[in-house]
């Protein structure tokens, strides 16, 4: 048998790759298919698992018969973020690397991004620069992690930061799934913001490099209007499941405030508000040196 594109020769044979890819997936095959092919020409050539969330477009069949080293987690409804859970849990490689379907990594950046979780052990997270779109334009949110204010002394390689773009993150995957990895019930949008802290809370360091470089081309399939009311969601839960009350009851009146005149932010605190049960019961305060 012919060693496969995607899978260095040797791999499969006790020795898994250092790093494996992990994407999440539904109903994009198209723009699947493109991520596949780009992440085929890595020099790191990766394993990549991808996490199918229930695909009525054939995506299973289609992955399988255009790039048939690719491992298919097929899942039979949408599980959100959780998704690449699933798929960091089926991989033996000690890191993971996350891509969405319409987004994929720079040639080195594996390379990079791993060898930083070598030389450090207490690293959890290298968060990488995404360049959005043809114009390659800087994801705000890598601008303000590359401004981040918290810093861990001369051995830490890059900004620390307590957030970070899931498409553009690698993790240590016995960090990621130490802590639970991505929370079942947040979904897509902001989800990064919850596991950063969990991370940070039981000790691990996450750091912003703008050498590690992924590219993002956002679906034009997206709800924006959707998203937007996920993330602040979101944040709402977040903020009740970690941060101490009063910080938990200004950010509830701020988004009631929100509410009064944004269609998006009204949904975000009624959809909030529905989960409140499951919220008081999984919630954990962060420890005081962390807030």
């Amino acid at each position: 048998m012919n060693p496969s594109p995607l899978r260095p020769e040797g791999a499969g044979l006790g020795r898994p790759a250092a790093v494996a890819v992990v994407i999440i997936t539904r109903d994009r095959v198209g723009e699947l298919l493109h991520t596949l092919s780009r992440l085929e020409d890595l020099p790191e050539r990766p394993d990549v698992v991808v996490v199918d969330h229930g695909s009525s477009d054939g995506t299973a069949a289609t992955v399988r018969s255009r790039f048939p080293a690719v491992e298919i987690l097929e899942l039979e409804d949408d599980h959100g973020a959780a998704g690449r859970t699933l798929g960091a849990r089926t991989v033996e490689a000690p890191y993971v690397a996350f891509c969405d379907d319409d987004s994929w990594w720079a040639p080195g950046a594996l390379a990079r991004g791993t060898a930083l979780l070598d030389l450090h052990p207490t690293l959890a997270v290298v968060a990488g620069r995404v360049l959005l779109g043809p114009d390659r334009l800087l994801d705000p949110a890598c601008a303000e992690m590359a401004s981040s204010p918290l810093t861990g002394g001369p051995e830490v390689p890059g900004p620390q930061v307590l957030g970070f773009v899931a498409c553009g993150a690698i993790v240590r995957r016995e960090a990621f799934l130490g802590v639970g990895g991505f929370h079942p019930r947040l979904g897509i949008g902001g989800e990064e913001q919850l596991l950063a802290f969990d991370l940070a809370a039981d000790g691990w360091q996450l750091v912003y490099r703008h050498d590690v470089v992924a590219y993002h081309h956002p679906s034009p399939t997206r709800d924006r209007r959707r998203r937007r009311a996920a993330q602040a969601r979101n944040e709402l839960w977040f903020t009740w499941l970690r941060r101490r009350p009063q910080t938990s009851l200004g950010r509830t009146l701020r988004a009631a405030r929100a509410a009064l005149r944004d269609p998006a932010a009204r949904t975000a605190l009624l959809q909030a508000f529905r989960g409140i049960g499951w919220v008081v019961a999984d919630r954990r305060p962060l420890p005081e040196w962390l807030e």
